[in-house]
């Protein structure tokens, strides 16, 4: 018999509500000042509210853009995933990805800007980034698998898939990339002749 889960108390959904109402003000102000001009001051000026109410939510301005850097993560990486399970063809599959994660971007430039832009000075992303951060690579990562499982990706004799080799630095990071999906578990099953 699985667990019954309780209904949300009066407060959570009031917790929950309010978190929401800052991290929208908290984009709001990205659009305008970007993340180094982000203020939990002005957030709760904004919001009407006192800036010690506001630390009861968010501790720090690290912390709230924390949300944010994750919020937009995940975001993407849903829009990505969505359009993966949508397409026949790793190919397919691959180009409609693309194709949203642009869309995506566009849509919402400041959260781009915010994951993949100039770092914020004095600001370092905790490990609660990384999963999110994920996502997008590992939906790539299972169209890659899926193209090789159905030949869509060709490898030569020896084993690497046809194409132009990887030079210099690039060639390193795959080496790296190549390296970590051999050794962890959860990720998707891609030869590394794939990646390098």
């Amino acid at each position: 018999m699985s667990p019954v889960k309780a209904s949300p108390t009066a407060r959570e959904r009031a917790r929950a509500e309010l978190t929401r109402e800052i991290t929208e003000e908290a984009r709001r102000q990205l659009a305008e000042t970007g993340a180094q001009g982000l203020s939990l001051r002005a957030v709760a000026r904004e919001l009407g509210m006192v800036s010690s109410a506001l630390y009861r939510y968010f501790p720090s301005r690290d912390d709230l853009l924390t949300a944010l850097i994750i919020d937009a993560y995940n975001a993407m990486g849903e829009v990505a995933e969505t359009a993966i399970a949508a397409g026949a063809s790793p190919r397919v599959r691959w180009l409609a990805a693309c194709h949203a994660i642009r869309g995506w971007a566009l849509a919402h430039p400041h959260e781009y800007s915010l994951i993949y832009g100039s770092p914020v000075p004095g600001y370092r992303a905790p490990q609660a980034t990384v999963g999110p951060a994920s996502r997008v690579p590992l939906a790539f990562m299972g169209v890659l698998r899926d193209a090789v499982a159905s030949g869509d990706m060709p490898a030569g004799d020896d084993g690497a898939v046809a194409g132009p080799p990887l030079g210099g630095a690039l060639a390193d990071q795959a080496a790296v990339i190549a390296a970590a999906l051999v050794t962890a578990p959860d990720l998707p099953a891609v030869p590394s002749e794939v990646v390098v």
